[in-house]
């Protein structure tokens, strides 16, 4: 009878991620200055290794190596251990990320840095197996020669980490501010046109991620220029995503990133992230071009989001694991033999045929062999293959949607992949902003309660009396300081929100948070945000995020939220921010525009022309809904909405004080469509406010 491993500290952390590796023969410590304390102590090395829990390679790694006697033993001998989750400590993976790429030219997680006792990074890489393979070397063969190292080199290796911590904080500090030329859209146009796949959407061959940032921006640009390539380039992209295999095409929502070129074997972990930017992306679609699909994706992320991804007290966790059974994808994959025994035959020809289904298979996975898995995915839209088999179209999609629910049900038998479940300030403030955007939808007004629920939950449970956020709820527990990004994306899901409901309390709650943000993360010096705030000293050098990766960074969300609450509020201390946070970056914009996307989507906005709207009347009276639906039809990315209720002193009045001598014509309802500082006679008709909205 095998002994129950001993657990390490990490059993009594919060995040699952670390909570998985409480067993590990690994003498794992959590970030902590104990950690250094011992290891000053004992005069060795710290091993940091960072990770999330829906990494596939972090399993592995795990598996291979940190749950191995042999790997630990000489591990722990030689170091002291420390375990983070990334998501939970972005401003520790932040600066390692720094460290990694600054000596490998590249990074990516497991993440896997040596640090002197005095947080000094003296090597840096990614995924080691337990031995060496593949021209990688394994942890059996490279532990014992970094112990070497710190014992026989010393004086070598912190000269060299030294050298890595002068060139770190000479990174750190930004550029000398300039002037964003403008026509910088049209750089970050020209470069994104040369990276576009024409025949099969997305940037580059492969891998593919979906990046939905520079959908919007291709949105945008379309709207502003007219340019057809780019609303191509965009639809184009968002069509091929919805039909490949990195569309979970039964229970919705969207993987990580492909694999191929076609879009076909995704990397399977869910991520709340991508399922926000990519809810707002297929929306604005939609409005730009009226493609009832993209609604649906839209609506479908949502659905998918609050069936699997929200708590109980209505927070969104964090993401869902590739794995389960130790195996990446197998919860989603399925074999002929499978949609079989779950369908008709019927029913199981035409899900073959629609979801591309064969005996053979099309998904190898880490073995290298199919054995007959596949990934189902569609090769034509369903109104083109009804078309093709003619039927009608709504017949054949309520065909499909009974087998959808057939095969969703089967699954559910499965072992289902691990969810994490903390609930994160960054990424729910994305999908408060993606929830909201749905609810503006006709009848969809369920998705905006939901984000209302979140917004609550994280403005009573995760913001302290003094106002500052904290990072991470888990258990109840609010924890770990705001970084930018709580601040930035919260203070963006506030504003779709007031757009949403027109409750005065959240455009409070947003400007709030952008006075917090402007006391306690800008540079004084030369503009733009620090990722921590001015009280943060656990890793100097304070950082500056701008290139805008996976998600947008937090300066990019700034500028735009710095635009839009200007035009709200009429504050034009927030436009000048955006302004200058735009100059801050502006040697760097010049030097890779496609990077800075979300950034010049903000600086797009603040530059102008922009349009306020503020709707006067009754909020429950039809003639006012009318026209706030006739604001929402149309794909007008450069406008704010506001509702200002009839009476004496509502509250958007004090937010808004340009608003305050606004009234209604005659006891109707009436907009007024306000560009360049001036402000037109006011409309009652739905189809004038579209017209005048169209004309400016």
């Amino acid at each position: 009878m095998s002994a129950v491993p001993k657990p390490n500290r990490l059993v009594n952390e919060k995040s699952p991620y670390l909570r998985q590796h409480a067993y590990n023969p690994v003498d794992w410590h959590p970030w902590a200055e104990e950690a250094f304390e011992r290891a000053r102590r004992e005069d060795k090395p710290v091993f940091l290794s960072i990770g999330y829990s829906a990494c596939h390679w972090c399993h592995v790694m795990e598996q291979e190596s940190f749950e191995d006697e042999d790997v630990a033993r000489i591990l722990n001998e030689a170091f002291v251990a420390v375990k983070v989750d990334r998501e939970e400590r972005p401003d520790i993976d932040n600066a390692s990320m720094a460290v990694c790429r600054m000596l490998t030219g590249g990074g990516g997680w497991p993440l896997t840095i040596i640090l002197t006792p005095d947080k000094k990074p003296i090597f840096a890489g990614t995924y080691f197996p337990k031995q060496t393979r593949y021209n990688r070397i394994g942890l059996l063969e490279l532990i014992p020669r970094l112990q070497s190292l710190w014992k026989n080199n010393r004086a070598g290796a912190l000269v060299s980490g030294d050298k890595i911590q002068s060139a770190l904080e000479e990174i750190s500090r930004a550029s000398a501010p300039g002037d964003v030329p403008p026509d910088i859209a049209s750089q970050a146009f020209d470069r994104l046109s040369a990276e576009y796949d024409s025949e099969q959407g997305g940037f580059g061959i492969a891998p593919k991620f979906p990046v939905p940032h520079n959908i919007m921006f291709l949105l945008r640009y379309a709207a502003r220029t007219g340019s057809r390539d780019a609303l191509d380039m965009a639809v184009t992209t968002l069509r091929a995503m919805r039909q490949g295999g990195i569309w979970d095409h039964l229970g919705f929502g969207f993987h990580r990133y492909s694999t191929d070129r076609v879009w076909l074997v995704p990397h399977f972990e869910k991520m709340l992230y991508d399922q926000a930017l990519l809810t707002l992306a297929y929306l604005e679609a939609f409005q730009a071009t009226a493609e009832p699909d993209f609604r649906r994706t839209g609506e479908h992320i949502a659905a998918y989001v609050q069936r699997d991804m929200t708590s109980p007290e209505g927070g969104f966790y964090a993401a869902e694991d590739a794995d389960s059974e130790g195996q990446e994808g197998k919860f989603y994959v399925w074999s002929e033999d499978e949609v079989r025994g779950a369908l008709t035959p019927e029913e199981a020809d035409l899900a073959a045929m629609v979801f591309n289904i064969d005996a053979e298979g099309n998904f190898e996975g880490m073995s290298g062999e199919s054995a007959g898995r596949n990934i189902l995915h569609l090769t034509a839209d369903l109104d083109k293959i009804a078309a093709e088999l003619q039927v009608p179209e709504d017949d054949f999609r309520l065909r499909v949607e009974s087998i959808r629910a057939k095969l969703l049900a089967a699954r559910r038998e499965r072992v289902p992949p691990l969810k994490d479940t903390k609930i994160l300030t960054d990424w729910n403030g994305l999908m408060i902003a993606a929830l909201a955007k749905v609810g503006q939808l006709p009848d969809e007004a369920r998705f905006a309660q939901a984000a209302e629920k979140a917004a609550d939950l994280i403005l009573t449970k995760m913001r302290q009396p003094d106002g500052r956020l904290r990072h991470r709820l888990m258990d109840g527990e609010a924890g770990i300081p705001g970084f930018l990004d709580d601040y930035a994306f919260l203070t963006w899901g506030l504003i779709e929100l007031y757009e949403t409901t027109f409750a005065a309390r959240y455009l409070r709650a947003a400007i709030e948070l952008t006075d917090s943000v402007l006391a306690r993360f800008w540079d004084e010096k030369q503009g733009g945000f620090f990722f921590t705030a001015d009280d943060a000293t656990e890793l100097p050098p304070r950082r500056m995020e701008s290139l805008d990766g996976a998600l947008p960074s937090g300066n990019s969300v700034m500028v735009m939220n710095l635009a839009r609450l200007a035009r709200m509020t009429g504050r034009m201390d927030f436009e000048e921010k955006a302004q200058a946070a735009g100059r801050a970056f502006a040697p760097d914009i010049c030097r890779s525009p496609a990077s800075f996307t979300g950034m010049i989507c903000g600086l797009d906005f603040a530059s102008g022309p922009g349009t306020e709207v503020v709707i006067v009347g009754n909020p429950e009276a039809s003639d006012t809904r009318n026209l706030v639906q006739a604001v929402r039809k149309g794909f007008f990315p450069n406008k704010v909405v506001l509702l200002r209720p009839e009476g004496e002193s509502p509250e958007i009045a004090e937010l808004a004080p340009y608003t305050a001598a606004m009234t209604g014509l005659g006891g109707r309802a009436a907009a007024y469509v306000c560009s360049g500082f001036r402000c037109g006679l006011p409309v009652t008709d739905p189809q004038a406010l579209i017209d005048l909205l169209r004309a400016t």
